[in-house]
């Protein structure tokens, strides 16, 4: 999907050979992946001759927004503020790690709790979670509860 979206759209030819400057692979696996996305309605396809055109369905803060409530939901209990807390608690480990080794390369750019991670993270999840019960279904109009967006495309 990340390499769909900039290209608004594209055959299975042109997003491996987009894919393939960063993530080579087969034609075949492209297409299954497509094929795939286009089941589940994430894609939109039209035949043109031989081939098909894909078109995204949903934008990449739309896919963004059902990765996070997935996540918040399966691992965090539905809660935003454990995934918070563990947010600020993971992330202050490999900082202090780096600290207690003198290393300043590896480590620099890992983000400390007070750099702002959480305040970054609030918008979007605020608009991920919702309670359950609450939930608007139009929201959900791409995805079949049961259903996931393949984590090697995003």
């Amino acid at each position: 999907m990340n390499t769909l979206w900039p290209m608004g759209e594209g055959t299975v030819r042109e997003i491996r050979d987009r894919l393939a400057e960063r993530r080579p692979r087969a034609y075949t696996t492209i297409m299954t992946i497509m094929d795939r996305l286009a089941r589940k309605g994430i894609v939109e396809r039209r035949k043109s001759g031989r081939a098909y055109i894909y078109v995204p369905n949903l934008t990449a803060q739309e896919a963004r927004t059902h990765a996070l409530n997935q996540v918040v939901e399966s691992f965090f209990g539905g809660s935003k503020e454990t995934l918070l807390a563990e947010i600020g608690a993971t992330t202050s480990v490999p900082r202090a790690r780096a600290a207690a080794a003198g290393a300043s390369g590896v480590y620099s750019n890992v983000p400390h709790p007070s750099d702002g991670i959480a305040r970054k993270l609030a918008p979007a999840l605020a608009t991920a979670v919702v309670p359950a019960g609450k939930r608007d279904e139009s929201a959900e109009n791409y995805f079949d509860a049961a259903e996931r967006i393949d984590d090697t495309l995003l």
